[in-house]
């Protein structure tokens, strides 16, 4: 929660509210009781109307000094990202002039922001609720086109609407059922009551389904496709990490069983995070190092949206059955000849790549990004998160259970519905514990 002064009143808090220094601009965020106060305090000029910027001379109030000229403006609670009075100070993006400007604040009675504190009072106020400030959270930290669009969805208001429409269908149905508690023998309480509120919940039941299904592509495009490369030593796995992250990661050597660890890159193909990994070379070994490295391959292949199996063209050898390879492809593929004498490929191939030639990775990137587009179709996707996940199949079984009870104890039936609302509450913050909310606003960085 925010941290109190001993008046018993909410600290005005401070903070840069944009990013590293030096820059262009840098915006200082003031917000709490003494926001106002305190921006007057530096201006020499305050605007008249909220939302409006006036540019402005900022003095230090010890010496009347100039700090910096720029523009401020102000917001009055509730009319403000935090709900509080908030005033904002635009100045040129320097150091020395953001830090005198802090420390004057400070020096006046300001305390400085911690981590997601601005949008935690933003979350006490009620402007925003917990699915908006997670969407928020992934806004800030996207770094592919699908990243941004999912996170633009999930920081407007569109899970918040659904989860309270979602949490007044449960009030109705709760009320039509302790209705028929209360006036069974009332003639004005309908005999079709129950058989509604099951449809009711069976209905919810449904939506969540439909949300729980779009999981699976929402953490993808969160945390990234993950495409493990397999095959035997020296089948180029670690030169083709290095082509496609553009530059070397992995120490490429003629000599078998260089890699030894599970190495890794993330790229940006067609706008979706992809998370390539190198791995050791598959074969049978008497070096514990090496052991250890083929096993944390098969770790590797089974975390993987994709195992993909580099066959080399000069040593063509199968993939292994207990790796889950999805494709192979021939590796080496700029080698002459076309195969080594005494070798067959008695195998499926899906293509063949070639890191010595920029062509010979066009059909590869466009396989992966059809797997990975395939992996992350879906026109609901909402649902991106584990916390969320785990809320939305609880109350799932909680209505699944209500609908089991119904016919044999309405009360225990009444608090299942009980407990998917409280699920739903949970969802939105509405109830949570303390801890829980002091790990989501420490993702996000000071000053926001």
């Amino acid at each position: 929660m925010a941290k109190e002064s001993g008046s018993g009143k909410q600290e005005t808090i401070v903070a840069l509210a944009t990013g590293a220094l030096p820059s262009g601009i840098a915006i200082v965020r003031i917000s709490g009781p003494r926001a106002l106060d305190l921006g007057k305090t530096l201006s020499k000029v305050f605007p008249d109307h909220p939302g409006k910027l006036k540019p402005s001379e900022f003095m230090d109030p010890a010496d009347g000094r100039v700090i910096d000229r720029g523009l401020i403006c102000w917001f009055a609670a509730p009319k403000s990202h935090t709900g509080e009075d908030v005033c904002e100070l635009h100045l040129h993006g320097s150091a020395a002039v953001a830090n005198k400007i802090l420390d004057v604040l400070a020096s006046s009675g300001a305390r400085l922001a911690e981590a997601g504190e601005f949008t935690r009072r933003a979350f006490e106020n009620g402007k925003m609720d917990l699915t908006e400030i997670e969407g928020l959270a992934d806004l800030l930290a996207a770094e592919t086109e699908a990243q941004r669009r999912l996170a633009v969805r999930l920081a407007s208001d569109e899970m918040h609407r659904k989860i309270s429409d979602w949490r007044e269908a449960l009030v109705r149905a709760r009320a039509l059922l302790e209705a028929e508690f209360d006036f069974a023998d009332e003639d004005d309480v309908p005999d079709s009551m129950v058989l509604q509120v099951r449809k009711t919940a069976r209905e919810l039941k449904s939506k969540v389904g439909d949300a729980l299904s779009g999981y699976h592509a929402g953490e993808i495009i969160r945390r990234g496709f993950r495409v493990a490369l397999v095959g035997p030593p020296n089948a180029g796995k670690s030169s083709l990490l290095n082509a496609l992250a553009r530059r070397d990661i992995a120490i490429v050597t003629d000599v078998a069983g260089t890699t030894r660890d599970v190495l890794e890159a993330k790229v940006d193909i067609d706008g979706l995070a992809v998370i390539v990994f190198d791995t050791a070379g598959i074969r049978e070994s008497g070096d514990r190092v090496e052991i250890l490295g083929v096993d944390r391959a098969r770790q590797a292949a089974k975390a993987a949206d994709l195992v993909i199996w580099l066959s080399p063209k000069d040593a063509p050898e199968a993939p292994t059955g207990e790796l889950g390879v999805d494709a192979v492809f021939r590796s080496k593929e700029d080698l002459p000849g076309e195969q080594v004498v005494g070798k067959r490929e008695d195998f499926p191939i899906e293509g063949k790549v070639s890191t010595v030639n920029p062509a010979g990775l066009d059909s590869f990137i466009a396989f992966i990004s059809r797997r990975a587009r395939h992996a992350t179709s879906g026109e609901d996707i909402l649902v991106s998160r584990k916390r969320q996940k785990a809320l939305l199949e609880k109350a799932g079984k909680h209505l699944e259970r209500f609908d089991a009870m119904l016919g044999a104890d309405r009360v225990l039936a009444a608090e299942e519905l009980r407990l998917a609302g409280e699920c739903f509450g949970r969802l939105t913050g509405r109830i949570d514990p303390e801890e829980l909310l002091d790990v989501i606003f420490s993702e996000f960085c000071i000053g926001k």
